[in-house]
């Protein structure tokens, strides 16, 4: 666990991303390309960009496990170490922190490769979860922050796209409303999923000299901020499901398509406006066949 206190100006843009795994044939490469460009660039009007990368940065599979990639060049788990530094080298001075994962973490009796990515970029290594408080220059609190690799699995069997969707909202938030209290955001990588929900508020009236009616909300600075009133991000990942030619392990596995990508945070005057979902698309190489 850690606990970071961040500053930022009152307008800027939190990327949410994660599951980079460095070291798959099917990584998106593409995919990150684009969201270096994205964090180096405007976006709606606004070019502070930062991001928390939510984890498993390598794949870091050993030869011995049935997941490991044998069609890969770049499976050799030192390799895999050198090549996720670079992938950060253009975005490092952004990065709120890293994440640590269950992938690299396979390694650990051989040592943290996460923190050591994080001390070589000199980005604020993020253990398995963190808090984070996001401050303005004058020290005053505008939200807090869960970040989570995550562990468990989040699916749905429901046939329904409309019911599967509530499923894995749900299913979202169950996993994160009960970590912290204080958070209008808590995001959660690892599932590979790109699900958003968005604060709810109910009706409710109130009597006296007249009926009026009110809706329940929370300031996202509280100490305690209602369960309904919190942003929830499931921040995708970075990996493909099919490649040409070789068969990756969640070919074999059966798993199913997903939307790869990752999400971003628009924060105008110290509020959350909202967040928005990019879809990375498959390049056309791949659908011509």
């Amino acid at each position: 666990m850690r606990l970071i206190r961040k500053t930022l100006p009152l307008n800027h843009n939190l990327f949410l991303f994660g599951d980079d795994h460095e070291g798959m044939s099917n990584r998106h490469d593409e995919g990150w390309t684009m969201l270096v460009k994205m964090m180096k660039s405007k976006y709606e009007g606004c070019k502070e960009n930062f991001g928390v990368d939510h984890g498993d940065i390598i794949e870091a599979i050993p030869c011995t496990d049935p997941r490991y990639d044998r069609s890969s060049e770049k499976s050799n788990y030192l390799n895999q170490i050198d090549q996720a530094i670079e992938n950060r080298e253009l975005i490092r001075a952004k990065l709120v922190c890293i994440l640590d994962g269950n992938h690299p973490y396979k390694y650990v009796e051989f040592g943290n490769s996460t923190d050591k990515v994080c001390e070589k970029l000199g980005v604020p290594y993020g253990t398995h979860m963190t808090h984070i408080t996001y401050e303005t220059t004058k020290g005053n609190v505008m939200y807090r922050h869960y970040a989570y690799h995550g562990w468990r699995t989040m699916r749905s069997g429901a046939d329904d796209p409309i019911r599967r969707d509530a499923n894995l909202k749900l299913s979202l938030k169950r996993q994160l409303k009960d970590k912290f209290a204080d958070c209008a955001l808590m995001t959660l990588g690892h599932t590979h999923k790109l699900v958003i929900v968005e604060p709810t508020k109910s009706l409710y009236l109130t009597g006296g000299d007249d009926i009026k009616q009110h809706y329940t909300g929370s300031h996202q600075a509280d100490s305690y901020i209602h369960p309904d009133h919190r942003w929830y991000v499931n921040t995708g990942s970075f990996m493909k499901l099919y490649g040409h030619g070789y068969s990756t392990y969640a070919e074999r596995f059966g798993y199913d398509p997903m939307e790869l990508g990752f999400a971003i945070v628009r924060v105008r005057d110290g509020i959350i406006q909202g967040i928005d979902k990019i879809v990375l698309e498959t390049p056309k190489e791949e659908t011509s066949k």
